[in-house]
């Protein structure tokens, strides 16, 4: 899900390289500002490299967020200090800047990491020096650590939800295309078994398969490596799978990929009507960096949507721009900007994190995980956030179809799903009886 805007990134690879291993500040502080008790919270994102123009993004919400809490006292009576660190694009880096951060800086909590590779990276860093993560960019789930929270979607809070969607619509063939990473494949994987437990065949699942000696299933779709730009054979064999109709693509590509992806779609005469394409990893942050207009009508699922109508997310979007235009800190970028889930997700972290520390009267990492477990709720932007025992939070997802300004139209709610990292093996295969499909179908609910 992580589109990477490399037009944006040449002119902010400049001013972006001053920040690495740095303390940044979202304003410059006043003079009462430097006296005043404070703790450090770590950002741990790529300010250069190739991620640099997703994961900026982030780090401009979070500085905006730290900013926004101490305008109105703090934590605690404490001012939050931001230590920004630069993960570079380098995953073995971002296990060091972890170590930086819990070791040097002793930050009370970090929010951070984009890609898999990097979160697994730092995962035993934090688990090792019983630190704070706060994680916010969907992912395949799988995973649960004692010392990470996962604002992030999870497979069924984004990817089943979907499908449940396009099933609802009368879609019965689903092409399965994604970049060949972690992401992708897991998810693919745990989708395979859910539209098998919703009675799809495997003959209307496409992209192929891969199975190991003993014949298990161990890939299912079409994977393209990073910026990979020829697309003429696969999409001509979407072209063949949509034939008799009410097919679709359920599309985890990733980065700029996506552009010539679109492009050999639209010119092979596939359209939303005739095809439509479901993408997890294309946001309005990433619409800065793609054609719109040639991808309107096609679907996109999130837990937020910038279009959402609530008193919250109207005053978010207007208090975020008014800090833009006000803030200093270098290589922000002021013009043209949009928030999206990802950065949602990040600062609904951040105030989870505080409404925690203050249950908890205390800093203390063990003492805020127990609040977090218990269930905190914050009222965001994209609506009611809750967290969960597993780490997890509980919130709405919403399907969305995209229109010519970069915006997306939502077309449905799912209310209050519960985030659940564990999918794999969960869905049986529903017996090929029409009518005895859905009553057979094992599936994790959408509360």
């Amino acid at each position: 899900m992580k589109l990477h805007r490399y037009l944006s990134s040449l002119l902010l690879g400049g001013a972006l390289a001053l920040c690495q291993g740095s303390v940044a500040r979202a304003q410059a502080p006043t003079p009462a500002a430097k006296t005043t008790d404070t703790v450090k919270v770590g950002v741990l994102h790529s300010l250069s490299g190739t991620m640099a123009i997703s994961e900026t993004s982030l780090r401009d919400i979070l500085l905006f967020a730290f900013d926004e809490i101490n305008a109105k006292g703090g934590v605690l009576g404490k001012q939050i200090e931001p230590v920004v660190v630069d993960g570079a694009s380098n995953w073995p880096l971002f296990a060091e800047k972890a170590k930086q951060l819990l070791d040097q800086d002793k930050v009370a909590v970090t929010f951070g990491c984009w890609t898999s590779v990097s979160r697994k990276s730092v995962l035993p860093v934090f688990e090792e020096k019983k630190g704070l993560l706060f994680y916010p960019v969907q992912y395949e789930g799988e995973e649960m650590s004692p010392n990470i929270f996962y604002t992030a979607e999870a497979v069924n809070q984004q990817a089943t939800p979907a499908v449940d969607y396009m099933l609802s619509k009368g879609y019965k063939k689903f092409y399965l295309l994604g970049s060949d990473y972690v992401y992708p494949q897991t998810t693919n994987l745990i989708l395979l078994e859910y539209l098998r437990s919703k009675g799809v065949p495997l003959e209307n699942i496409g992209g192929g398969l891969r199975k190991d000696e003993a014949g298990n299933i161990i890939s299912a779709g079409k994977y393209t490596p990073f910026g990979h730009t020829d697309y003429q054979q696969i999409v001509a064999e979407i072209k063949q799978f949509t034939s008799g109709g009410k097919a679709c693509v359920i599309n985890t590509l990733n980065g700029d990929t996506n552009v010539p992806f679109f492009k050999e779609y639209a010119a092979a005469g596939l359209t939303a009507e005739t095809c439509p394409v479901v993408s997890f990893s294309i946001a309005e942050d990433e619409f800065r960096g793609l054609p719109a207009k040639q991808l309107v009508g096609q679907l996109g699922c999130w837990t937020y949507f910038q279009s959402i109508k609530s008193p919250e997310n109207k005053k978010f979007i207007e208090d975020f721009q008014k800090w833009l235009k006000a803030t200093n800190t270098q290589g922000i970028v002021k013009q043209g900007r949009v928030v999206d889930s990802p950065m949602v997700l990040s600062y609904d972290g951040v105030y989870l994190w505080k409404k925690a520390v203050e249950q908890a009267k205390s800093f203390d990492v063990d003492k805020v995980v127990a609040e977090l477990e218990k269930g905190i709720s914050f009222t965001g932007p994209g609506g009611v956030v809750t967290t969960q025992k597993n780490h997890h939070l509980t919130k709405s997802v919403y399907i969305g179809e995209t229109k010519a300004d970069g915006q997306f139209k939502i077309l449905q709610e799912f209310k209050n799903v519960v985030g659940e990292p564990f999918l794999k093996g969960k869905f049986k295969a529903a017996v090929t009886t029409p009518v005895t499909n859905a009553a057979n179908a094992l599936a994790v609910a959408h509360p």
